[in-house]
């Protein structure tokens, strides 16, 4: 398993593994979690989706996504102040340029490709890593993200905590929860799975629209 970048100069090369990775979000989110989300052509696309993200990818045999996160500066426009505000103490991110936001983060746990010490599958490990190399490796140290209780439990037994960053709301079938996760050595540290494997490209100038 390797995990790789793909900005929006490469979204042209790697098109094959970017349809796979919206399939495999509508299969997790509008199947297992069934969450409102919207479904075309067998995959989940948002708005967010058309803001130039970064996506990191998690995959196995080279050709198979098993893993995938969206990342767009925390500058904005962001899902959390945009789409989920009732998440944030006060309404407001209080964003700063060395701020990421993770977004539409799963993995396919169905992969026979074990499980870590901790009991956790090693795609997730696997993208914990990818998305914390990437953010160091391009300026950022902090995470932002909205996920929900259960992932908040997976991120505390990976050795990975989330600082909240206002109280859980229910939305929709779930509890919802916003928080912050450092990127630091520390951190990647600990949830490195072994055998890692990455092939991100380093440090290159980030901007307020695009996390390329």
């Amino acid at each position: 398993m390797q995990v790789l970048a793909i900005s929006p100069d490469r979204y042209v090369e790697h098109q094959n593994l970017l349809k796979q990775m919206h399939q495999l979000r509508a299969n997790v989110f509008g199947g297992r979690l069934e969450w409102d989300v919207t479904i075309t052509d067998g995959g989940e696309r948002d708005q967010y989706d058309d803001l130039n993200p970064t996506y990191i990818l998690a995959t196995f045999g080279g050709n198979k996504v098993v893993g995938c996160a969206r990342l767009l500066p925390a500058a904005g426009p962001t899902m959390l102040e945009r789409t989920f505000p009732q998440l944030l103490a006060d309404g407001s991110l209080h964003a700063t340029s060395a701020m990421i936001e993770s977004s539409r983060f799963c993995v396919d746990t169905t992969l026979p490709a074990g499980r870590g010490g901790n009991q956790l599958h090693h795609a997730t490990l696997t993208m914990f890593a990818g998305i914390i190399e990437w953010s160091m490796a391009n300026g950022y140290d902090k995470i932002v993200t909205a996920t929900d209780l259960r992932f908040e439990r997976i991120l505390n037994r990976a050795g990975w905590p989330m600082t909240r960053l206002g109280e859980p709301v229910a939305i929709g079938n779930t509890v919802a929860v916003a928080g912050v996760l450092p990127a630091d050595q520390a951190s990647l540290k600990e949830v490195c799975p072994p055998n890692y494997r990455s092939t991100l490209p380093f440090a290159h100038r980030h901007s307020e629209r695009s996390a390329a």
